[in-house]
């Protein structure tokens, strides 16, 4: 599934790729081109989807907004998109997913605002999306787990995806975690009613809620 998040305002302008080696300019700076971004591999040999999975390693969102064209209006490359859907590790993970696991909030925040990234694609090996990886990094960090889980549904992921070994991500929940599962399965109720059952619930509640306080 792609994913149909609206992109999200950011608290402070993107930095733009830094200005590439050469002779002293003759005139005043001008800002470089969004579509001017190198995809060929840098001086130390590293490829682009190398850069773009440590950026997300790293959670380092200078890096990542360099590899992926990012300008000062927060525009990408046309060549964005690709690179994040096609990126993977040596694990078969792409950056979403390595984000996900490493707790890289912001970074993932960054690439999910990138339109046409697919947000449910399946690793390798587990057959895994990233919000399985999101939900296995609750072991790690449960609170911080639930705002990347919270973004990921917000994205468009779907929590009824299940991996090779038939477990959707709810199932991989800790039991230490209450709060994860709830929120997965609000997520699931949500998308078996779609837009329309959601949008009548969330009226339901109100009503509901006004009646008792009378």
């Amino acid at each position: 599934m792609f994913k149909s998040r609206k992109s999200s305002s950011k608290s402070a302008t993107p930095p733009g790729p830094p200005s590439p080696a050469g002779p002293a300019p003759v005139a005043a700076a001008r800002a470089p081109k969004t579509e001017e971004i190198s995809y060929d591999n840098d001086e130390d040999g590293a490829k682009p989807s190398e850069i773009l999975i440590e950026a997300a390693r790293r959670n380092n969102v200078d890096l990542l907004q360099e590899v992926l064209g990012i300008g000062a209006d927060g525009t990408a490359s046309s060549k964005a998109t690709d690179l994040i859907n096609t990126s993977v590790d040596a694990l078969g993970n792409t950056a979403l997913h390595v984000a996900a696991l490493n707790g890289s909030y912001e970074c993932l925040d960054v690439m999910l605002d990138v339109e046409g990234v697919e947000v449910d694609p399946l690793n390798r090996m587990q057959g895994n999306t990233p919000l399985h990886c999101a939900v296995i990094y609750s072991e790690e960090e449960p609170e911080h787990a639930i705002s990347i889980v919270d973004m990921l549904i917000d994205a468009g992921s779907d929590p009824r995806i299940r991996n090779k070994q038939k477990d959707k991500p709810i199932d991989l929940v800790p039991g230490t975690n209450p709060e994860l599962r709830k929120a997965l399965q609000g997520a699931e109720m949500a998308t078996l009613m779609g837009p329309v059952g959601a949008a009548e619930e969330e009226g339901q509640d109100v009503e509901d809620s006004g009646s008792e306080s009378d």
